[in-house]
């Protein structure tokens, strides 16, 4: 994989617009789940919430091929081995989680035999039902959902670590590609 020594202004671009998409989602699907709402004002935000994870999906796509392509930048400064390793981690679980997310919603969704309509512009026929392929993808929904959320935690953690007290220019090279 080829490595760069900062990111381009299309890698800058697609990194905050998923990124503060993801982390709509992922506030959005928390807040259905534990908001205390009622079935049927649930149903509408419900359906808002599947037509931004397809856009989110699309986006996302995007966004990891890009970086796949791409590659990753050196690190700014020297770290010791472990936060090396655990930046590789965060970021390869962040890639995936981008794509996991969104995907395993639409699938439970359509396996469960429910279309999902993308704000009306088109819509994702649902499929007949098959339980396994509904639990599957409900639970890493769930649970992806949760460790993404850690998971972003963390590298947010990091990202302020780097800048305010290691003082190097990761955070600044991901904001001005500087």
């Amino acid at each position: 994989m080829p490595e760069t020594k900062e990111y381009s202004s299309v890698s800058r671009f697609n990194h905050w617009i998923v990124a503060i998409a993801m982390i709509g989602m992922l506030g959005f699907g928390l807040y259905l789940e534990f908001g205390g709402l009622e079935r049927e004002a649930k149903r509408p935000l419900v359906g808002i919430h599947r037509s931004i994870g397809v856009l989110v999906l699309t986006f996302g796509i995007w966004r990891v091929g890009w970086r796949l392509g791409q590659g990753f930048p050196a690190p700014v400064a020297a770290m010791p081995d472990w936060q090396l390793r655990g930046a590789k981690a965060v970021h390869w679980s962040l890639l995936a989680g981008i794509v996991i997310m969104p995907a395993s919603g639409i699938v439970f969704t359509v396996f469960r035999g429910n279309p999902v309509s993308v704000f009306g512009w088109f819509e994702i026929p649902a499929q007949s039902e098959i339980s396994w392929i509904v639990s599957v993808a409900s639970a890493l929904h769930t649970y992806v959902g949760y460790l993404l959320v850690a998971v972003v935690v963390l590298h947010v953690g990091a990202a302020l670590k780097h800048h305010f007290i290691d003082r190097d220019t990761t955070l600044r090279r991901m904001m001005s590609g500087n």
